[in-house]
C-alpha cells in the first residue's frame, strides 16, 4: 500500500525510547505548515493503551513510528493496536536536535537564552514530544 502524505488527514506519530514516549497528534494546516491537536510524554508500557484509545476515537489515519533501537519491539504490538490503519517507520535521525530547537520556538527564550542558538540550550524539561512532532512533519510535510 503506498500512502500519499497530502490525502491523510490526521499523524499519530511517536518517537519511542526506553524510559518514555513522546507522542503527537497532528494535521497537515493551511499553507504547508502542521496543526498540533495534542502532544503527551507517555511510559512506554503505556504506549499501546494510548494507540488503541485514539484509534477508538478515530483520531488518526497513520501511525508514524521512529525507526530507532527502540521501535522493533514496540511496532508489532503498534500494528496490531492500531488494527486497520498504516504503522510506518520513518528515520529518526537528528530528531532530538530539532525536537530542542521547537521547544524553544514553542515555549520562547528569555534573558540570556535569546543570544544563544536552540541548538545549544538544553530544554529544563523532556522533549520527546516535539521530536514526535519532527517525525509528524517528515511525513507530512516533506
Amino acid at each position: 500500500m503506498i500512502l500519499d502524505p497530502r490525502s491523510t488527514k490526521n499523524v499519530l506519530a511517536l518517537d519511542p525510547g526506553s524510559r518514555k514516549v513522546g507522542v503527537v497528534l497532528a494535521r497537515r494546516a493551511e499553507g504547508a505548515r502542521l496543526e498540533i491537536l495534542w502532544r503527551r510524554i507517555v511510559p512506554p508500557e503505556g504506549v499501546v493503551e494510548l494507540v488503541e484509545e485514539s484509534r477508538a476515537k478515530d483520531e488518526f489515519d497513520v501511525l508514524v513510528v521512529g525507526a530507532g533501537t527502540h521501535s522493533s519491539e514496540l511496532v508489532p504490538r503498534l500494528r496490531e493496536a492500531a488494527e486497520g490503519r498504516a504503522v510506518l517507520s520513518v528515520d529518526e535521525r537528528n530528531t532530538t536536535v530539532e525536537a530542542r530547537a521547537r521547544y524553544w520556538r514553542h515555549h520562547g527564550k528569555k534573558g540570556w537564552r535569546r543570544l544563544l542558538p536552540s541548538t545549544m540550550l538544553v530544554p529544563p524539561e523532556p522533549v520527546d514530544d516535539f521530536a514526535a512532532l519532527v517525525l509528524a512533519e517528515r511525513f507530512l510535510l516533506e
